[in-house]
């Protein structure tokens, strides 16, 4: 029996219009561009755009964090992990001479770099579980969402709740024990950047061997239905293509923000706001009280340049959806999936906010800052994507061929 669900159309309709669903996208971006910058200054427009080019490239490449992991997890094929160390090299490179010099353009900048502890552990530990559950990361829950991914938005929302949720205990976990804020940028940009680089590598040759030794050889990616510009204006992208994207993409944020891309901040003030309308108020928690958050709090959403990031990327991935001829909801999910999504939308929320980032503002950002946190979260987020891996049959009754193309 199933009540609601939402998928996107696995079919590619190479000749599809862009339909009311990507107009409205591209009038959104346009739009929304002019009036922020008018409202907010020149940066705040600019980055909104980036946004939408974020959620074009993230879904025209099917640049899925949750879905690499878990192939290489469930049938140890590592291509996706290898282009994430691509993404990872690139960024790193892009971001740590002018991390060290504090100044990129003229504008001061500053990396993602957070205490490394016990909070980082155990959030990182659950959202590993809530993205196999949920079916995406945070990224990914944003893009499938905006792509026309109806039971992406029941993730979304108890994501929204669990973000709010872990701010009211946000201090007792910032409380245990932790390490200090450290990154290998202090090690001056070359050694830093040769150290990481070393990283990536070992990890890349690690999935060679794994998917060598499982299958005798690596794999080779698909045929893509379409060649040349139309590849690029409808999709599916190369991997490595999204990854050059995504990097690039990154650094203008820096550059236009002052720091590096992130996602779930929002999630929490989307969730406070939300709060404040039915008679809850946020403002006398610990969380809340910090200067940022208390100036987030006081001022409309569209101040807020994360969330504007990530508007523009839900907007973005719409209209990437529409060109593909895939903007398709299909609003019948069956109970269990539902109840995974909840289930793994608290859990990425929660996780996320306790842990100092998600896939993206604590591990790529994370890591392309140099920060010591970034390199725990990934770990014991993928030891939480193994346990998500195992309970993942309860809800959705898998076959052994795990899909691919998801958040």
């Amino acid at each position: 029996m199933s009540i609601a669900s939402s998928s996107l159309s696995p079919h590619v309709d190479t000749a599809s219009p862009i339909g009311v669903p990507g107009l409205a996208a591209l009038v959104a971006l346009v739009a929304g561009t002019v009036a922020l910058g008018y409202t907010y200054g020149a940066a705040h427009g600019a980055l909104f755009l980036i946004g939408g080019a974020l959620g074009i490239t993230l879904y025209h490449a099917a640049f899925g964090f949750t879905s690499a992991w878990r192939v290489f997890i469930a049938e140890g094929r590592g291509r996706g992990l290898r282009v994430q160390m691509i993404l990872l090299a690139l960024t790193v490179v892009l971001f740590f001479p002018f991390l060290a010099s504090g100044t990129l353009f003229g504008n001061e900048v500053r990396g993602f770099v957070s205490p490394a502890g016990t909070g980082v552990i155990i959030g990182a530990f659950m959202f590993g579980i809530g993205m196999q559950l949920g079916g995406g990361c945070a990224s990914g829950t944003l893009f499938t969402a905006g792509g026309g991914n109806a039971r992406m938005l029941v993730t979304l929302f108890f994501f929204i709740v669990g973000s709010l949720l872990a701010t009211i205990h946000f201090e007792w976990w910032t409380s245990l024990p932790s390490l200090p804020p450290t990154t290998l940028v202090s090690l001056g940009p070359v050694p830093g950047i040769l150290l990481s680089l070393a990283i990536f590598g070992a990890i890349a040759a690690l999935t060679v061997a794994v998917e060598k030794k499982r299958h005798g050889g690596l794999e080779k990616p698909e045929a893509a239905p379409r060649e040349g510009f139309a590849r690029y204006l409808r999709g599916p992208w190369p991997l490595v293509a999204g990854a050059i994207a995504l990097a690039v993409l990154n650094f203008a944020t820096l550059a236009l923000a002052g720091r590096p891309w992130g996602i779930t901040s929002a999630f929490a003030l989307w969730g406070a706001k939300g709060a404040q309308l039915i008679g809850i108020e946020p403002a006398f928690w610990g969380y809340w009280q910090a200067p940022a958050n208390a100036k987030a709090l006081s001022e409309s959403v569209f101040a807020d340049v994360t969330s504007v990031m990530d508007f523009g990327l839900i907007a973005g991935a719409m209209l990437a959806a529409a060109l593909a001829g895939r903007f398709a909801p299909n609003f019948r999910i069956p109970l269990r999936s539902v109840l995974a999504a909840v289930v793994g939308g608290l859990l990425l929320g929660y996780g996320a906010r306790i842990a100092y980032g998600c896939n993206i503002g604590a591990y790529f950002s994370g890591i392309a800052s140099g920060s010591l946190h970034g390199y725990i979260w990934a770990v014991a987020a993928f030891a939480g994507n193994v346990l998500g891996v195992k309970l993942r049959p309860w809800f959705f009754m898998e076959r052994a061929t795990v899909r691919r193309i998801d958040g």
